[in-house]
C-alpha cells in the first residue's frame, strides 16, 4: 500500500494523562474499511465502554462509503474491539476500581491490511494541569530552538 492511513485524536493527548496503551482490532463491515482507507474517519468524540465483558467503541464516526449500494453502514454505530481476554480483564478491572477511562488515540492500517485502533487507559486532566503541560512544551520548544541556532 502506497498511502498509509494514520489518523490521530489530538484532543486525547491534551485532555488526558495517558497511563497504558493497547493496540486493538476493530470488527468492521466492508464499506467501513473502504471509508477508512479513504481517510474519512473522525476520532474526536470517541471513547470505549464495556458491555457484557466485551469492549465497544462509541462515537467513532466513519463516513458512508460513496460507492456503496443500499446496504451501507451506519456512520456512528457501536463497534466491537478485539483484544485478548487477559487484556480485557485488566482494562475492566482498572476502569471499575480507579475511575479511569479508555480513550482512542489513533486509527491506522496495519502491515497485514487490517484496521487497528490504538487505545489508552487514561485519567482526565484538570484545567490547570493542561496549562502547565502547555507551558512545559513551550519552554522545551524554545530550548530546542536555541540549541539548533548554536
Amino acid at each position: 500500500m502506497s498511502n498509509r492511513i494514520n489518523i490521530k485524536n489530538k484532543k486525547a493527548y491534551h485532555n488526558y494523562e495517558l497511563i497504558d496503551r493497547y493496540t486493538a482490532g476493530i470488527q468492521l463491515l466492508g464499506t467501513e474499511i473502504k471509508s477508512i482507507r479513504q481517510g474519512k474517519v473522525s476520532l474526536g468524540e470517541s471513547y470505549c465502554v464495556f458491555n457484557k465483558n466485551e469492549l465497544f467503541i462509541r462515537g467513532l464516526q466513519i463516513a458512508e462509503y460513496a460507492w456503496a449500494s443500499y446496504n451501507s453502514h451506519e456512520p456512528g454505530r457501536e463497534r466491537r474491539l478485539l483484544l485478548n481476554r487477559k487484556e480485557l480483564n485488566k482494562l475492566q478491572r482498572k476502569v471499575k476500581e480507579s475511575g479511569l477511562t479508555i480513550v482512542t488515540l489513533r486509527i491506522f492500517i496495519g502491515e497485514n491490511g487490517y484496521a487497528k485502533l490504538e487505545i489508552a487507559l487514561a485519567k482526565g486532566r484538570k484545567e490547570y494541569d493542561k496549562r502547565e503541560v502547555l507551558k512545559r512544551k513551550d519552554t522545551q520548544r524554545e530550548m530546542d530552538r536555541i540549541k539548533k541556532i548554536r
